[in-house]
């Protein structure tokens, strides 16, 4: 479903009124079209198939180096997104860090973002995200295991109530394989230091 930008504009036309703020004036006469703009990125994965990334597999048995299949985790850090906490409708960003331990199958370093993308661009909390997106490739992968790490910074956090500009939520999902902590040792050093 598309956001409905009519709606949205004549909706923050009513909160600047609410406000005391005159939305006529020429400051803000175009801010209830440029915020259903806004809107209509930050929210474009509601309605969308988060899986649909990981439809494309490629087979580890019948590629390159049959026969063989991976025994150690892929791991991609860094994954920069952002998304809108749904209790304030205020933006947190930060990097996702995912890895899965592959079976029979892998899937292009590319789709990888672009489930993450797809699942922030929604109205969110961080603990959910985190899960979604586990939940997402364990789901369509024939993954031994899947570890997602994301650390965000929220404006929620850092700009309301107690205003702690350096503070980061940190959230860690695990299915499989990963779930025990121990076999995420190696994962979690590797997310947090400098692989060699």
């Amino acid at each position: 479903m598309a956001v409905d930008r009519d709606r949205v504009a004549a909706a923050v036309r009513d909160i600047l009124v609410a406000i005391g703020e005159d939305p006529d004036r020429p400051g803000l006469k175009a801010t209830p079209q440029r915020v259903a703009d806004a809107y209509a990125e930050f929210f474009s994965g509601v309605g969308q198939d988060a899986a649909e990334p990981l439809a494309h597999t490629i087979s580890v048995s019948r590629g390159p180096a049959p026969d063989t299949l991976p025994s150690g985790a892929v791991l991609l850090r860094d994954i920069r997104f952002r998304s809108v906490c749904e209790h304030h409708l205020l933006p947190f960003a930060g990097r996702a860090h995912i890895a899965y331990l592959p079976g029979e199958q892998v899937v292009g370093l590319g789709a990888l973002p672009k489930v993450v993308d797809v699942l922030a661009a929604r109205p969110q909390v961080q603990e959910r995200l985190g899960e979604q997106i586990a939940d997402t490739i364990a789901a369509a992968l024939d993954a031994r295991g899947v570890l997602v790490v994301l650390a965000a910074r929220h404006e929620c956090v850092t700009m309301r109530g107690g205003r702690q500009p350096d503070a980061a939520t940190v959230t860690i999902a695990a299915r499989g394989e990963l779930a025990e902590p121990s076999a995420r040792a190696e994962i979690m050093m590797l997310v947090t230091g400098t692989p060699a």
